[in-house]
C-alpha cells in the first residue's frame, strides 16, 4: 500500500495511506481533534474533509477556533438557511450565500416579503435541517450540464453566475438532501455541525451590487458550534449598540452629523478636547522621536496628481474644482505635498533620515450607503508622516517606527495584530523594487519578533504595508496604522539626495500612521471606552457638585484651583438635588465628583466619588489636585 507523508502545523510528520479523506487523517492525529474538526487546509488551499491525499502535502485541520473553520461553518449555514427559504417559500429564487465577518448571508428573490417574524419560522426550519444532518456532498459538472440544471429549476441568477465564470474553471455544485446549490466550496461535513443559529435582519441589496439590476432580499445571520458561543455573541451585539459611538457622541456633546454635509463630522468644544488631547500627544511622541512637523495644502494642481499616479489608480475617489480655468484636486493623501516640501532644497546623505509629519485634513469621496459616523467619513484628518532615507537605513528606521507605533497604542491599552500586504495587481514599478521592499517590511517585523499574516496583493500601488489591527474590549478588530515602504514616489518626483561621491542618489520613502485617523480613532476610543475615557483624554475630569447655593463660592474656589493647574473642572451650580446632580455626572463619566457641603467648606476638602468605585470619603483640596495631577501625566 502506497502511503504520503503528511506535514503538520507543528512541523512533525505522519504517513497515511494514499487516498485517505482529510476526515481520516484528522481521526488519526487525535479523536477529539476530528470531532471538531470542520474543514482542512492542504498546501494552504482551503478544502473539505472529504477530500482524499494523493502526494504528500502540508494539512492543517481546521476548527471553529481558525477563521477559515468559521467562514466553512458559516457559509454551509448560508445553504442551510437557502434551503429552508426554499422549503418555505416555494419559487423563490436563490442568489448567492457567503460567509462575511461574523455571520453570513444569502440573497433571494421571492414575491413574499420577509418579516421579522418569517425570521423566526424560518430559524425553525433551518434547525430541522441541521437535526436531519444531511451530508454536504461534492460533484462536478460540465458547464453545459450545470446551465441545464440551473434553467429547468428557473434558477437564473446561477445560470448568470456560470455564464460569466471563466472557461476553465470547474463547475461544483453541493448537494444537502434533496436541496442543490451552485458552489465552490468548501463545506463542513454535514448540516449537523452548525449548533447554533440566529437569523439578524433582512435588507435589500441589488444583485451583484448594481443599482441596474433587480433588488433582491438579503438575510443576515450568523452561526456557532456552541450554544454558549451563540450567546455571547448576541451579547456582545447588544453592547456594540449601547456603545455606538454616534449615541454616546450625542449624550455627551462631543461631535454630531448633519444632511447638510453627509459624511463630514461637526466636533463641539468637549469632542475638540479629546482631538486636541490626542494631537497633542502625537506632537510629543513625534518630537522626542526626530520628527519636524509640516502643513500643506488641502487643494493642489492636478498635475501633481497626476505625477504621483492617484490620477490614474485613485481618481474615483478624488474631489475637484477649477481655479482660473485650471484644474485642481482636493487631496485625498498627504504624500505629495509632503514629498513637494522636501524638493524645497538640496539634501546631502548626512541628513538623512528626514522624518516629516503632518496632521493633514484630507477628502475622499465614499458612496452615501457606506458611510457611518467616524469609522466612515469624506474627510478626515491623517497623522502622517513621511521618512526619507538611505537604503540601508531601511530596516533601521522600520524598526523604530514598529517600536513607537507599539508605544502608542499600549498607552492606550490596545492588544493589536499585524498583517503584511503585497503587491497588488493595480500597482506601478518594477519586480525588483517590490521585491526589496516586502522583503524590508519581513526583515524588520521578524527582527523585532512580531507575528503576522500574509495578504497576498493587498498592498497599496505604490509599495508594500504593514497594517495594524486593535482588538477592542469587544473582541472587535479595527486597521489603524499602517507603514508603506515606497521605491515608486521618489522615482515618479525625483527625488534625489547628494552622496558621498558627490553625486546625486534616489532615497527611499516610508509612508505611516499610527492612529490612522483622528476621527476614526476617536470613534473606536469612544465605543472601547464606551465614553468613560481616561482622565487624560476625559473632555471634563472633575465635576464639583454644592449641595446648596451657599455653597456655591467655595466650589468655584476650589474649581479655579484646580483649573489654575490646567485640570478640566465644571461647576454643576443648577437648583437640583445633589443625588439628579450625581446622578447626571454619572451619566456624563465624569471621572471625578466633588461634593461640597458645610463640612467640607470648614476644613478645605471635597467629598470624593470616583468613577467605578464610587464614594472615597473626604480629601484635601491640594491633596486630591496633586492626585489628579499625577493620574493625568500618567496617562491613566
Amino acid at each position: 500500500m502506497s502511503m504520503v507523508k503528511v506535514t503538520l502545523q507543528d512541523g512533525s510528520v505522519k504517513e497515511f495511506p494514499q487516498g485517505s479523506t482529510l476526515a481520516e487523517v484528522a481521526e488519526g492525529i487525535s479523536r477529539g481533534l476530528a470531532k471538531s474538526a470542520l474543514a482542512a487546509k492542504v498546501n494552504g488551499t482551503v478544502v473539505g474533509l472529504s477530500n482524499t491525499l494523493e502526494n504528500d502535502a502540508a494539512v492543517e485541520i481546521l476548527t471553529f477556533a481558525s477563521p477559515e473553520g468559521q467562514d466553512a461553518l458559516r457559509h454551509s449555514t448560508s445553504h442551510i438557511l437557502a434551503q429552508a427559504v426554499q422549503n418555505l417559500f416555494p419559487g423563490t429564487k436563490l442568489g448567492i450565500g457567503p460567509a462575511i465577518a461574523n455571520g453570513f448571508y444569502y440573497d433571494f428573490d421571492s414575491e413574499h416579503i420577509f418579516t421579522p417574524e418569517d425570521l423566526e419560522t424560518i430559524e425553525k426550519e433551518m434547525d430541522r435541517v441541521v437535526k436531519e444532518n444531511y451530508t454536504f456532498e461534492r460533484s462536478e459538472i460540465s458547464r453545459d450540464e450545470a446551465i441545464k440544471f440551473f434553467t429547468e429549476r428557473g434558477e437564473n441568477y446561477k445560470v448568470e453566475l456560470i455564464e460569466n465564470l471563466p472557461n476553465d474553471v470547474a463547475i461544483s455544485m453541493y448537494r444537502q438532501g434533496e436541496f442543490v446549490d451552485l458552489c465552490a466550496g468548501p463545506h463542513v461535513p454535514s448540516t449537523g455541525k452548525v449548533k447554533a443559529i440566529k437569523l439578524l435582519n433582512v435588507a435589500g441589496a441589488y444583485w451583484r451590487g448594481s443599482e441596474k439590476n433587480k433588488m433582491l432580499q438579503r438575510i443576515y445571520g450568523t452561526s456557532f458550534t456552541k450554544t454558549a458561543e451563540l450567546a455571547e455573541y448576541l451579547f456582545k451585539v447588544e453592547e456594540a449598540k449601547r456603545r455606538d459611538h454616534r449615541k454616546i457622541g450625542a449624550e455627551l456633546d462631543m461631535f454630531s452629523f448633519h444632511e447638510e454635509g453627509p459624511g463630514f463630522p461637526f466636533f463641539h468644544p468637549k469632542g475638540m478636547i479629546l482631538r486636541n488631547e490626542l494631537e497633542d500627544f502625537w506632537r510629543s511622541q513625534h518630537k522626542k522621536h526626530g520628527y519636524q512637523e509640516i502643513k500643506t495644502p488641502i487643494i493642489l494642481n492636478r498635475s501633481l496628481w497626476e505625477q504621483s499616479g492617484h490620477w490614474e489608480h485613485y481618481r474615483d475617489n478624488m474631489y475637484f474644482t477649477q481655479i482660473d480655468e485650471t484644474d485642481y484636486a482636493v487631496k485625498p493623501m498627504n504624500c505629495p505635498g509632503g514629498i513637494l516640501v522636501y524638493k524645497t532644497k538640496l539634501h546631502s546623505y548626512r541628513d538623512l533620515p528626514i522624518r516629516m509629519g503632518e496632521l493633514g485634513l484630507v477628502h475622499r469621496h465614499e458612496l452615501s450607503g457606506a458611510l457611518h459616523g467616524l469609522l466612515r467619513v469624506r474627510n478626515f484628518t491623517q497623522d502622517d508622516a513621511h521618512i526619507y532615507m538611505l537604503k540601508s537605513q531601511i530596516i533601521d528606521e522600520l524598526i523604530k517606527v514598529i517600536s513607537l507605533v507599539d508605544h502608542f497604542y499600549k498607552v492606550f491599552g490596545f492588544d493589536y495584530h499585524v498583517e503584511l500586504s503585497t503587491r497588488p495587481k493595480d500597482s506601478m514599478g518594477a519586480d525588483e523594487d517590490w521585491e526589496m521592499a516586502t522583503s524590508a517590511l519581513r526583515e524588520a517585523l521578524e527582527t523585532k519578533g512580531v507575528d503576522y499574516k500574509v495578504n497576498p496583493g493587498d498592498g497599496a500601488f505604490y509599495g508594500p504595508k504593514i497594517d495594524f489591527h486593535l482588538r477592542d474590549c469587544l473582541g472587535r478588530t479595527w486597521q489603524c496604522g499602517t507603514i508603506q515602504l515606497d521605491f515608486q514616489m521618489p522615482e515618479k518626483f525625483d527625488l534625489t539626495y547628494v552622496g558621498e561621491d558627490g553625486q546625486k542618489h534616489r532615497p527611499v520613502m516610508i509612508h505611516r500612521t499610527i492612529y490612522g485617523s483622528i476621527e476614526r480613532f476617536i470613534a473606536i476610543l469612544t465605543e472601547h471606552y464606551a465614553g468613560a475615557f481616561p482622565l487624560w483624554l476625559a473632555p471634563v475630569q472633575v465635576k464639583i457638585l454644592p449641595i446648596s447655593d451657599r455653597h456655591e463660592a467655595y466650589a468655584h474656589q476650589v474649581g479655579n484651583e484646580y483649573s489654575s493647574q490646567d485640570i478640566r473642572v465644571e461647576v454643576d451650580e443648577r437648583r437640583e438635588k445633589i443625588s439628579y446632580k450625581i446622578r447626571e455626572a454619572q451619566i456624563a463619566k465624569v471621572p471625578y465628583i466633588l461634593i461640597v457641603g458645610d463640612k467640607e467648606m470648614e476644613n478645605n476638602t471635597v467629598a470624593v466619588r470616583y468613577r467605578g468605585e464610587g464614594d472615597l470619603g473626604a480629601k484635601d483640596v491640594a491633596d486630591l489636585g496633586q492626585q489628579i495631577l499625577q493620574e493625568i501625566k500618567r496617562k491613566q
